[in-house]
């Protein structure tokens, strides 16, 4: 029999446009100014209630140009030694952050942030360990203050539908699922990517997609075990997971940063089976068939470029005052690092963050 999946997967938000306002506007600001930076805050500017106030990089020049580029109404930069995204902090204006920085950086930006008393949403991973999590989620709550991992796929409304369908029992008992996401990146040892400082390597980097279809349908495993490619600069080019569970569910998931692979997701059941088409990230449709003959497809349009849904989130729970996401909670967020860390462990992957 399959474990049942929590409600919390299921957003109650997920049939409303995410453009709409859902309360008073907040101010954010935006910490780095590289590519994903650049689509949130395309994205942001689409929500009603989002004011896209401040926006920090390393070089005045870069955040005086990302400004003028999406209509941000402050720019900072290192000044006299002060970083950039340390004189964003320090402004009293700003509400809420979104971190877009590579992993290594999360906790001591994440930190600062909540400790200048601002909401945070940082980028996925988290953190590079589940010691960073644990020390920021418990800074969170004991300030009270919103915290979130942006996982945007998980609210997406074809990735909201996969999990209701599995959820349905339409599917029947799921027994086992397969996703796998990947792509041949460029190797520069200096680039995020790869750069073992900077936290690189295809676990931290795209593996939350291909565990999203585990996690969204079956829950977290009991049990881990992990195969991968570790390349001369000592982070993972490729890697392999298998999930076990006490109930008989089997998983199998792959992440690579070498080769190009379908970008599928598959969930079975006893009574049926659910692929994803186009990316697994951000699937376009999904293909649902019951028995052997009976087979449909349904069709997802996105608004903007898909991460309005994290952010309409982000703002909704900030203006009821709730402190994490119902959706995405703070638990789930640490239990992947916690998976990761095991991950790493038997892949032989350690970063600098880890002897802090």
């Amino acid at each position: 029999m399959s474990a049942p999946i929590a409600k919390p997967w299921l957003s109650s938000q997920s049939d409303q446009d995410p453009r709409s306002a859902t309360g008073s506007p907040l101010r954010w600001g935006i910490i780095a100014t590289g590519g994903i930076a650049r689509s949130v805050s395309q994205d942001l500017a689409l929500l009603a209630d989002a004011e896209l106030y401040a926006v920090s990089s390393r070089g005045q020049d870069t955040a005086d140009a990302f400004a003028v580029a999406y209509d941000f109404a402050k720019a900072y930069g290192d000044v006299g030694g002060v970083p950039g995204y340390q004189r964003l902090l320090a402004d009293e204006q700003v509400d809420v952050v979104y971190v877009a920085t590579p992993h290594a950086q999360h906790h001591e930006i994440v930190l600062a942030a909540l400790n200048a008393g601002k909401h945070v949403l940082c980028e996925k991973a988290f953190t590079i360990n589940a010691r960073e999590a644990s020390e920021l989620i418990d800074l969170a709550r004991s300030r009270n203050l919103f915290l979130m991992e942006a996982v945007w796929s998980r609210f997406l409304p074809s990735m909201q539908r996969a999990f209701e369908i599995a959820a349905s029992g339409e599917l029947g008992d799921i027994h086992w699922v397969t996703a796998d996401l990947g792509f041949p990146a460029p190797y520069s040892p200096t680039a995020r990517l790869w750069a073992r400082k900077d936290g690189g390597g295809a676990l931290l980097d795209l593996s939350v997609y291909p565990l999203l279809w585990a996690l969204g349908t079956l829950g977290f495993p009991q049990t881990v075990s992990a195969t991968g490619f570790i390349n001369d600069d000592g982070v993972d080019a490729q890697n392999a997971l298998t999930l076990g569970y006490n109930h008989g569910a089997q998983v199998q998931l792959t992440s690579s940063l070498l080769a190009h692979g379908p970008r599928t997701a598959t969930v079975a059941g006893s009574l049926g089976f659910l692929q994803s088409v186009g990316s697994i990230n951000n699937p376009g449709e999904l293909t649902v068939s019951t028995g052997w003959d009976s087979r449909r497809t349904e069709a997802f349009e996105v608004v903007g470029r898909g991460y309005v849904y994290e952010l309409r989130e982000v703002t909704r729970c900030i203006q009821q005052g709730l402190t994490e996401s119902p959706v995405m909670p703070l638990e789930d967020t640490l239990n992947t690092m916690r998976l990761f860390d095991g991950v790493r462990a038997q892949l032989g992957v350690s970063y600098p963050n880890d002897k802090h």
